[in-house]
């Protein structure tokens, strides 16, 4: 669409604040946390909105389905992940991990070792996801032993799992922002370094004081532990052959295999251990890997880990996350998103807002589109030739929309991301247990980056101006240079 054809900035923000008092609406006045009804009329809403001004439904409904299409490899990690959930429980995987997590780690240091533990399988697997889904969710099966309120260990597993996959090279979203703003992946990384480490140790302080604070070391948390561990031995076979099915994932990650490939081999190694190991019958690991795995051990808090997983299970994620990308793509193909961000460009100069606005930009599309996916390539499109107009590197644009994008996106609860680690952990937030949602404020290093991140952009530090060698990337591949001549730039030099 181009820009004389955009709606204006009232008629853009129309469906979004429409929008977004239905999931006000229904989430605060009704109590319920089923977002899938007020996107839909949301999706509706924006396609009436394009038609009567003058799009064909034939045109909406295929950027409708470019998104949906787009983040197809999405949807499919969440079905392998449902069902490594459910075969790596029947295997012994999980209740492995949460055995030996609770006999080896020191309850005091749990939350910070979770998030370590955490974004280290995440650099190594590529995908946040997975981590969350794996790695994660014995977490919080430790966390349990250890009388650690929920909300605080998904809090800790989320800040580990989402930055380790914003720093990996295997990561798609790592790859994507680069992609879209014209920069090298491993420039990228790098230049994510002074937002991620800062980030990072100021999680692992939070996490080591609450950890001190929160466990009770005492006898009724010991006795909790033995509960669990003793309960753990008498239903599974554990060991090292349980592990396998995580070892093989991990070193399919590390030879650089494709995420999906490997996730799917550890569904078939979770199988094989199961029926061979733990003496599983092969149908019933059919079961469990498309309906999730049931188990009484009379222990609450691990009968509501263990009785989970499934391609089932992630249904409720999956209709949620198509119909928020069917929102998402709605915006876009009617130009409101556009709109949006063009207003925005046109009303900021210095270096400084420029980049506080497009962490920004990133961050409210992932609130209206879904979509992590949107929210990094759309504005990352869109402020590029303001970048370079300023003769700042893009760099800098490429780090805002990941912390505004990757980072941002397990903190909505109807984002893509954040309705997976909902689900995945066992939140019960639509069972009523709202109180979980306090993982969003608990996941310190997510939303600590993106303000340091506009911190450095206020006072120039690590905020890297055009080289030589980029503007002449710029020249040779053609790019928009937006003219900036008009403009009061402040410190910024004219490209």
């Amino acid at each position: 669409m181009s820009e004389k054809n955009l709606p204006s900035l009232g008629l853009a923000l129309l469906p979004v604040v429409l929008t977004l008092g239905l999931l006000a609406l229904q989430l605060f006045y009704y109590g319920d946390f089923t977002p899938h009804i007020p996107l839909a009329i949301g999706l509706a809403i924006t396609s009436l909105l394009g038609v009567l001004r003058g799009q064909t439904w034939e045109d909406i409904r295929e950027g409708i389905f470019h998104v949906i299409h787009v983040s197809m490899p999405s949807v499919a990690v969440l079905i392998v992940v449902g069902m490594i959930i459910g075969t790596w429980i029947a295997s012994g995987t999980v209740p492995t991990l949460i055995y030996y997590g609770l006999n080896i780690l020191n309850p005091s240091i749990f939350l910070a070792a979770a998030m370590i533990l955490c974004s280290v399988v995440s650099i190594s697997l590529g995908t946040s996801w997975g981590t969350v889904g794996t790695v994660g969710l014995a977490l919080m099966g430790i966390g349990a032993g250890f009388g650690v309120p929920v909300y605080w260990t998904a809090g800790a597993v989320v800040s580990g799992s989402f930055f380790g996959d914003k720093i990996s090279p295997l990561s798609d979203t790592t790859n994507l922002a680069p992609a879209v703003t014209g920069t090298n992946v491993f420039d990228h990384i790098q230049n994510m370094l002074p937002t991620t480490i800062p980030a990072m140790l100021i999680a692992l302080v939070i996490y080591l004081v609450a950890g001190y604070a929160l466990i009770d070391t005492g006898g009724s948390s010991f006795d909790a532990i033995t509960a669990i561990t003793t309960e753990l031995e008498s239903r599974f076979n554990l060991g090292l052959v349980p592990l396998l099915p995580a070892l093989v994932v991990v070193a399919l990650a590390l030879t650089k295999n494709p995420p999906l490939p490997s996730l799917f081999a550890g569904v078939l190694a979770g199988g094989l251990v199961a029926v061979f190991w733990q003496g599983v019958g092969l149908h019933d690991v059919f079961t469990y890997a498309q309906s999730g795995y049931s188990i009484d051990t009379g222990i609450g808090d691990i009968d509501s880990l263990l009785n989970s997983g499934g391609i089932q299970s992630m249904m409720w994620t999956i209709s949620l996350i198509l119909i928020a990308l069917g929102f998402g793509g709605a915006l876009e193909r009617t130009g409101c998103l556009e709109s949006i961000i063009q207003s925005i460009i046109s009303k900021v100069s210095s270096f400084g807002a420029v980049q506080t606005s497009a962490i920004a930009t990133s961050f409210a599309t992932n609130m209206v589109a879904g979509d992590p996916y949107i929210s990094i390539a759309l504005p990352g499109r869109m402020y590029s030739p303001l970048y370079r107009g300023m003769g700042y590197s893009t760099l800098n644009l490429s780090r805002a929309v990941e912390e505004g994008g990757t980072l941002m996106s397990p903190l909505i609860p109807w984002n893509a991301g954040g309705a997976f680690v909902i689900s995945a952990l066992g939140l019960g937030i639509m069972d009523g247990n709202l109180q979980n949602l306090l993982y969003i404020p608990l996941a310190f290093a997510c939303w600590t980056a993106p303000l340091i991140g506009i911190f450095y952009a206020l006072t120039g530090l690590f905020s890297p101006k055009a080289t030589d060698e980029e503007r002449r990337k710029w020249d040779k591949d053609n790019e928009d240079i937006m003219d900036m001549s008009d403009h009061d730039l402040g410190q910024a030099q004219p490209a």
